[in-house]
């Protein structure tokens, strides 16, 4: 998670990187045509736009704003089959990212989190599905916020 937080003060994908799914793993996941050419141009390219935007949310000084914490609410078994996948994962959605700028207590969303093979990972940062090319930025908030239980596909 300080991969991310990395990714969002920077706002560069490079330090991002290490939080983020693989695309080996993504590729094995996934019951879809090209799953390799979804990851690049879909899942990576999302990530690398809901990045802007957290970044954007920190304002004109991003250094000044300190990771605290993540809150990761339970995770839930998302079956083969389901969200057009071949195999099945643990997932969680809506997990906060907490950090203090001026003194301030703040937190944004992380749409949705999975376990690959031990280790969580982002797979989708500001939101799962989007209306349009732009970076999203989770339920931002003054405070750690709440996670709200949601399907995530």
């Amino acid at each position: 998670m300080r991969a991310l937080w990395r990714a969002v003060v920077s706002d560069s994908l490079a330090p991002g990187l290490p939080a983020f799914f693989p695309e080996a793993a993504y590729a094995q996941v996934k019951a879809i045509a090209d799953p390799r050419a979804d990851f690049a141009a879909r899942l990576l390219g999302d990530y690398r736009l809901d990045l802007g935007a957290a970044h954007r949310l920190l304002g004109a000084d991003p250094g000044s704003a300190q990771f605290v914490r993540v809150i990761v609410p339970a995770a839930h078994w998302v079956p083969p089959g389901a969200c057009y996948n071949r195999i099945g994962y643990y997932e969680v959605p809506n997990s906060r990212l907490v950090y203090r700028q001026g003194g301030v207590i703040r937190s944004f969303g992380i749409a949705s989190m999975i376990s690959w093979r031990g280790v969580w990972f982002v797979v989708h940062l500001g939101a799962v599905v989007r209306s349009g090319s732009t970076g999203v930025v989770d339920d931002p908030a003054t405070g750690p916020g709440v996670s709200i239980p949601s399907s995530t596909c």
